[in-house]
């Protein structure tokens, strides 16, 4: 059985910068309010009219991603796209990537594991080529949230908190089975999908009461219940990292590098103080980005291979929780 390991990585967010003093003038809030329960600073969200959509952006990261792997498009045997806000309803991004990029007629796969879906995305691609069925996977985690937020005082627990951007990964073949993506572990818990959701559109909320729905008809904005999120994440965080860390005959110290999903800066906090890591040793960004559900692990993780924060040997660890709920974790020697 072969291994896989990350060949080539690449980001794009948009241009538009949207800082939270700029918030402060559509809704009922203000900079420090954002910061001391989240840590966001600002984010990005793409402007009215740009070419900017989910799969245009990850079709740009790609791109990048092909690039530095030093392979091109041709080389790449089938596609996994995450995203909870794709282009259409049906078909999936996963399509429009294989058309954009000119590819051959690879399979493409479409992943809905919101803030978990990249997390999800890489271990289906994993094992896809540590059963010898594919040599080159392309991973992509992209989100075009702003479009779809409640910009009023109504929203603003959940609307300060989201931004666009894509990320993407090349996924290889690798020979030597102690490098590259040494395990992946998976789980959900759907008792409380209501927790963190978007209710409509659904098959049983359709295209009649679109066209008929009322101002008061709130079921096409996200809802959270955020402090029942936030205890879950830190638990979930916590036991899914052991998980990995038990497979792999590893401790806490051994943790190189640390890229947690972007979703709250202080949950961040809170297992890098359970862990007992350094600042050196955990990746944050969402200062700069917000949460960029799918795309937010691999946008932080090309950024923290771009600085030179991962080396070759590091051991680095990826997790993730969100709406589902699911959650999971990523184990890699780099």
């Amino acid at each position: 059985m072969y291994n896989s390991k990350i060949t080539g990585l690449g980001k794009y967010v948009p241009e538009n910068v949207v800082t939270n003093h700029d918030l402060s003038k559509l809704m009922d809030t203000n900079d420090a309010w954002i910061q001391e329960r989240t840590g966001i600073e600002e984010r990005r969200w793409i402007k009215e009219g740009s070419e900017d959509t989910s799969a245009v952006m990850g079709a740009k990261a790609a791109r990048i991603a092909i690039e530095r792997s030093g392979l091109t498009k041709d080389d790449i045997d089938f596609i996994v796209f995450a995203t909870l806000s794709p282009d259409y309803y049906f078909p999936g991004c996963g399509v429009q990537i294989q058309d954009m990029l000119d590819m051959p007629t690879i399979g493409a796969l479409d992943v809905r594991n919101q803030c978990s879906g990249f997390v999800y995305a890489l271990s289906v691609a994993d094992q896809f080529i540590k059963t010898g069925m594919y040599k080159n996977v392309l991973v992509i985690g992209a989100e075009y949230h702003s479009n779809g937020l409640d910009k009023t005082t109504r929203g603003r627990s959940v609307s300060v908190i989201f931004g666009d951007g894509a990320g993407a990964c090349v996924l290889s073949r690798e020979e030597d089975n102690t490098k590259g993506i040494l395990s992946t572990h998976l789980h959900s818990q759907g008792k409380y999908a209501d927790k963190l959701i978007v209710e409509s559109p659904s098959i049983g909320h359709w295209v009649p009461e679109i066209l008929n729905a009322k101002d008061q008809d709130i079921s096409y904005f996200p809802y959270m219940d955020g402090q029942f999120v936030f205890k879950n994440a830190v638990v979930r965080f916590s036991e899914v990292i052991m998980e990995g860390l038990a497979k792999n005959n590893m401790q806490k110290e051994d943790i190189d590098m640390f890229i947690p999903h972007q979703a709250n800066l202080r949950i961040s906090q809170f297992i890098q103080r359970k862990f007992g890591l350094t600042d050196d040793q955990v990746f944050n960004n969402i200062q700069k980005y917000g949460n960029t559900t799918a795309a937010s692990i691999i946008i932080a993780l090309t950024e923290a291979w771009e600085e030179g924060k991962i080396k070759a040997g590091d051991n680095v660890v990826l997790a993730a929780f969100g709406s589902g709920f699911t959650w999971g974790s990523v184990i890699i020697k780099w």
